[in-house]
């Protein structure tokens, strides 16, 4: 009796998906893209003034690496 009122029901969602598929009615909005672009020239500056930033910061890694000054302490956890 109970497979009865569920089958039933899924019945009647896959009947309204396909009307509204014959409607013409999409399922879901599209995905749009933001309508207020940055300049890309602006964008370009950006990513280079943090490129430049992240490369001083491997320099200075790449340093103290180099220099043997770094200690390293690895903690093993055990179960």
């Amino acid at each position: 009796m109970k497979s009865s009122k569920l089958l039933a029901v899924v019945i009647v969602l896959q009947s309204l998906i396909l009307l509204g598929q014959w409607a013409g009615q999409p399922a879901a909005s599209t995905a749009r893209a933001d309508t207020t672009l940055p300049n890309p020239s602006e964008r370009q500056m950006a990513m280079l003034d943090e490129l430049k930033t992240m490369n001083g910061k491997l320099d200075r890694l790449v340093g103290l690496l180099q220099s043997g000054d770094m200690k390293v302490k690895v903690e093993v956890e055990r179960k």
